[in-house]
C-alpha cells in the first residue's frame, strides 16, 4: 500500500464524517452564499475550530467561482484553503550536526510516546544512523518493558533502570554512554504527564537541566507527542508542555482511531509548532512525514494528482 493509501485509509473516519456533512449539504447542489453558513457548521463539527472554519469559508465566499463548484469542487477548494493554514506548520524533520544528536519525547499518559520512539528508531536506522534509546519513564515498569521490546524489535540497545530510578540521572547516564559508543541519535523516553501534574513537569525540566551539563545544547529536538482522539483539547494540552519540556516540534499520533482529525488544524493554527510527523495507523510506515497538501486533501476525501 502506498503511502497516500495509507494516509487516505488512516484519515477515513474524519473525511467519512467531514463527506457525509458535505454530501448532505450539498445534495447535487452547486455551493451557495446560503450554503456557506451550513459549510461553516460542517468544518465546526469536524474539530476544525470556530476561527478556523470562519477563515476557510469567508476565502471561498471570496472566490469568483463560488457559484460554480459542486461537491468535487467544494472538496478541492477546502482542501486547498486548509493545506495554505498548513503550509507554514509543514517542516522536514532533519537531524540537526550533533553526534549524538538527544531528542527528547514528552507528552500526557497514552499519548503514544513510547511506539513513536520505536517507529522513529526505524526510520533513523534506514538513513544508516546508529540509534539507542533511554527508558527514562521510571514511573512504570510496564513502559521500560515497552521500550525494551522495541530496542529489540529495531535491535538498537537501550539504557533502562529500575522501577522509581532517578529519570535525570538516567539520561545523564544515557547520554554518557551514546557518546562512549559515538551513537548517532539518542531518544529519550519520558513517562507521561498530565499537564496539571507540577511535579512531573518539574522532572521534565530537570532532565533537560541535566542533559546540559554533558551537551549544552542537548536535547536538540523536544518533540510533543499529542493523542489526536483528543481533538482541541491538545491545544490545552501542548501549552502546558511548551515551557516545561522546551517543545520545538509536534508529533500527532492515532488519527486512524478518531473523527476528530480536523483538530490538528486547530491546533497548528494556534501553536504554530512544526508538525514533524502524523501517525496514521499500527505499522511502522503508518508514522508518516507530514505533508500539508496530502493531509489536506485527505481530510476532505479529496483526489490529488501526483499523490500515488
Amino acid at each position: 500500500m502506498s503511502l497516500w493509501s495509507r494516509l487516505k485509509s488512516g484519515l477515513s473516519r474524519s473525511s467519512d464524517a467531514l463527506g457525509s456533512s458535505l454530501s448532505g449539504l450539498m445534495g447535487g447542489r452547486k455551493l451557495s452564499a446560503e450554503t456557506l453558513g451550513e459549510l461553516e457548521d460542517a468544518l465546526i463539527m469536524a474539530d476544525l475550530g470556530v476561527g478556523t472554519a470562519a477563515a476557510i469559508t469567508e476565502a471561498l465566499r471570496a472566490r469568483r467561482d463560488l457559484a460554480t463548484l459542486d461537491d468535487a469542487g467544494v472538496r478541492a477548494a477546502l482542501a486547498g484553503e486548509i493545506a495554505a493554514l498548513l503550509q507554514p506548520v509543514e517542516k522536514p524533520f532533519a537531524l540537526p550536526d550533533a553526534t549524538p544528536t538527544v531528542i527528547l519525547l514528552a507528552g500526557v499518559n497514552g499519548a503514544g510516546k513510547t511506539t513513536t520512539i520505536g517507529k522513529l528508531a526505524k526510520k533513523f536506522q534506514a538513513e544508516n544512523k546508529s540509534v539507542m534509546l533511554a527508558a527514562c519513564d521510571t514511573f512504570r515498569a510496564a513502559a521500560s518493558e515497552q521500550l525494551q521490546v522495541w530496542g529489540a524489535r529495531a535491535n538498537v540497545p537501550v539504557v533502562a533502570g529500575a522501577t522509581g530510578a532517578d529519570a535525570a540521572g538516567l539520561a545523564f547516564q544515557a547520554l554518557e554512554k551514546a557518546r562512549a559508543e559515538d551513537i548517532d541519535v539518542l531518544m529519550i523516553d519520558t513517562a507521561g504527564r498530565l499537564q496539571s501534574n507540577d511535579n512531573l513537569m518539574a522532572e521534565l525540566e530537570k532532565i533537560i537541566r541535566v542533559v546540559k551539563k554533558l551537551d549544552a545544547d542537548a536535547p536538540h529536538e523536544s518533540l510533543l507527542v499529542l493523542d489526536a482522539t483528543t481533538g482541541q483539547n491538545a491545544v490545552a494540552q501542548a501549552e502546558a508542555f511548551l515551557a516545561a519540556a522546551q517543545t520545538s516540534g509536534l508529533i500527532m499520533t492515532k488519527l486512524d482511531g478518531t473523527a476528530r482529525g480536523g483538530g490538528l488544524v486547530a491546533i497548528a493554527q494556534k501553536l504554530a509548532l512544526p508538525i514533524y510527523f502524523i501517525g496514521v495507523g499500527e505499522q511502522a510506515d503508518d508514522l508518516q512525514t507530514f505533508s500539508a497538501a496530502r493531509f489536506a486533501h485527505a481530510l476532505v476525501g479529496a483526489e490529488m494528482e501526483g499523490a500515488g
